[in-house]
């Protein structure tokens, strides 16, 4: 079930409650009930040391960045990404699928704009339990 909460002058929060499920047998938890946790990985894109390209240049990077976002998704590592509502250092996100934090770096340093210094990222290991989104 999905709560929301609002708070005068604050964000939209959300919050997904565990639904139950009825188990075969009163008082013994079927395997469906049973949560099941995931890693995966939270990727802070951050403003690089190196953004001084000129408007061209930029350009050409920033369509190299998101047709990287693209690939990285038809080979299932990326689950979601997108920027921040504002310019400041922190410049988006990237959730990732992988094994362990150096596949989850290997698979950023793909990234065009990292490479060229106009984003650096930071991981973040997170869990999320099974069935709770539906990542498409």
């Amino acid at each position: 079930m999905l709560k929301l909460l609002t708070f005068p002058g604050l964000c939209l929060l959300a919050f997904i409650l565990p639904t139950k499920h009825s188990a075969p047998n009163p008082g013994s938890q079927s395997i469906i009930d049973a949560p099941h946790m995931k890693q995966y990985w939270l990727v802070q894109l951050l403003s690089g040391q190196d953004r001084t390209q000129d408007s061209a240049v930029a350009v050409k990077i920033q369509a190299a960045h998101i047709a990287n976002i693209e690939r990285l998704h038809r080979e299932g590592s990326l689950i979601m990404a997108g920027p921040m509502g504002y310019d400041k250092d922190w410049r988006g996100i990237f959730i990732l699928d992988a094994k362990d934090s150096a596949t989850a770096a290997s698979l950023v340093n793909t990234d065009p704009a990292v490479k060229a210094g106009r984003l650096r990222f930071e991981l973040h290991p997170w869990w999320c339990q099974t069935g709770t989104y539906v990542f498409k």
